[in-house]
């Protein structure tokens, strides 16, 4: 059976009429790349099997289909940029896979002299638990240089060189001494085991649907596509539930006693990912700081770093993107400023309506702006504590803030499922204007699908933003990014980093913001966590009010 839905249920005598899109959002509305005559994908096309991504083979055929909003020359482009050197043999025992205790680093010309503006370069070699070099790349490492003391840090990124060694570039942004830290978050065994379960299992985490009509009530397992265990157990199948505007598909067994349209509650259900004994102890191999080169850079005043640029829509992300001094994120992308007083976050926000929607992480800006202006006041909308929705208002500022989740599938405490709104379908209800900011992030609830239906709903999206910035071109739109902090099979940085390279590619031709959190959290010293300490989330929302009153 299946249901499409808007505010409402839209079923009679079990039919359902197909209306996905409204008149006013059809026509030209795509990035350039994507214009009208675009050959077509679904979901299913895009469903590619796991050796496309997960072992670097080539790109398999699709047949054209319809109703999509990625061309299968953007699909192949993204699959081509995510493509990861894989070993290329099938490995026997952990002991052959990278020990980070048996890697290590040097520092290329340490000793020399350095100013502020310049760079430092390191060579990493990867081994196995038996000392033995790699010959194959495909280890996913973090770097950074930092300096304790002064608690400053930047971001480095790592280049591959599929041969068992890489090197890393690091920026020297402040004078002082600094230092190297390089992790291994993910041996490359490790990382196949992580795409090959997100590409074969997408049901590993899965969800309850709770229905209920009179005093009848009954539970029934869900998910975003339909698998052999939502089918299993002699189970009925299926409730289908599609999003009458963005066309969003939902899926729920059958309960015995009770229709689909009794669909009331939605919560998290369970984990339930089938991993061999091999594959566990690849995933449970500690996250280490390597031992390397611990030579002190020391780094003379020299060249401002900081950016002069206009914070403003469209700004490309650089590597790095910004550092840490005595704690105080500085950007390199535009002139980034501090709201260190409640006067001036209020004076900032004053006269906007902000529309957060995501997850918990976009929730902790909700919160760090309630708790410092103290005229900012949350409404009690007797919604769940942790999906929302939630409202806050300043009556003398004349500010409106609302967060709420991104919709389904979300991992959450039984929530109303009336209440878990689908991006797309928010953005395409708003008239936007001057006054008007949406702020959105997506990526930590998708790790455990295959990346096909990441893009899929990132494409929703992004249709929806685009005709929101045509019908209101002054409307401010701003993405916050992955954070660092996932460690196993339901979400690790290397599945969220995927996610958020999908993301950057498909929205990088829409005058949006960028929020970059990834590297703001990859160098932070706080311990490892996906929900960032406060004086973290300070930085980020000094950034994105930077971009907010960039004057």
């Amino acid at each position: 059976m299946v249901l499409y839905y808007q505010e409402f249920w839209e079923c009679q005598d079990n039919h359902c009429l197909v209306n996905v899109f409204p008149q006013h959002i059809r026509g030209n509305i795509f990035p350039e790349h994507l214009d009208g005559n675009h050959t077509p994908f679904t979901t299913d096309t895009l469903s590619q099997s796991p050796d496309i991504i997960c072992s670097g083979t080539s790109l398999r055929t699709f047949a054209p289909a319809n109703n999509s909003l990625i061309s299968k020359a953007e699909w192949e482009s993204l699959v081509t940029d995510l493509q990861w050197p894989f070993p290329p043999v099938d490995f026997l025992s952990p002991q052959e896979a990278t020990n980070s205790t048996k890697c290590s680093f040097s520092v290329v010309n340490s000793s020399l002299s350095h100013t502020v503006g310049g760079f430092v370069d390191v060579i990493l070699t990867a081994r196995d638990s038996k000392n033995r070099p790699k010959t194959y790349g495909g280890d996913f490492f973090q770097a950074k240089l930092y300096n304790t003391e002064l608690k400053a840090s930047t971001y480095g990124a790592v280049t591959d060189h599929f041969n068992g060694t890489y090197t890393v570039r690091l920026a020297l942004l402040w004078p002082g001494p600094a230092k190297v830290s390089i992790r291994l978050v993910h041996s490359s065994e490790a990382v196949q085991v992580l795409c090959r379960h997100r590409e074969q299992e997408p049901d590993k985490v899965y969800f309850l649907g709770h229905f209920e009509e009179g005093v009848k009530q009954e539970t029934a397992i869900c998910n975003a596509q339909r698998s052999s265990r939502l089918l299993g157990d002699g189970a009925q199948c299926c409730c289908e539930y599609k999003e009458l505007v963005t066309g969003e598909e939902w899926f729920c067994q059958q309960p015995s006693s009770l229709p689909c349209h009794a669909l009331t509650y939605h919560s998290m259900g369970g984990y339930q990912a089938a991993l061999s004994q091999l594959e566990k102890t690849l995933l449970q191999s500690k996250d280490i700081v390597l031992q390397g080169d611990e030579s002190v850079i020391y780094v003379k005043p020299g060249n401002e770093t900081r950016s002069q640029t206009k914070c403003r829509p469209g700004l490309h992300t650089s590597v790095p993107s910004g550092f840490y001094l005595q704690d105080h994120w500085t950007s390199l992308v535009c002139d980034s400023k501090t709201f260190p007083s409640a006067q001036l976050v209020s004076g900032c926000l004053k006269n906007k309506q902000i529309l957060m929607m995501g997850d918990s992480t976009l929730r902790q800006w909700f919160e760090y702006l309630e708790k410092t202006v103290p005229t900012l006041k949350r409404l009690n909308l007797y919604t769940s504590s942790q999906s929302g929705p939630f409202e806050a208002v300043d009556l003398q500022s004349n500010t409106r803030i609302i967060w709420r989740a991104h919709g389904i599938p979300i991992r959450t405490s039984k929530t109303p499922k009336a209440d878990l709104h689908y991006i797309a379908r928010e953005v395409e209800d708003l008239a936007g204007g001057p006054h008007s900011v949406v702020v959105f992030t997506i990526w930590a609830h998708f790790t455990t699908y295959p990346l096909a239906s990441y893009a899929h709903r990132l494409a929703i999206i992004r249709r929806a933003v685009s005709s929101l910035l045509q019908r209101s071109p002054s409307t401010l739109v701003i993405i916050k990014s992955a954070n660092t902090g996932y460690k196993d099979v339901y979400g690790s940085d290397w599945l969220s980093w995927q996610l958020d390279l999908t993301l950057r590619t498909m929205f990088r031709d829409l005058p949006v913001v960028l929020i970059d959190v990834w590297q703001m959290t990859s160098c932070h010293y706080s311990p490892d966590n996906i929900h960032p300490p406060p004086v973290v989330i300070q930085n980020e929302v000094d950034l994105f009010l930077s971009f907010v009153c960039p004057e």
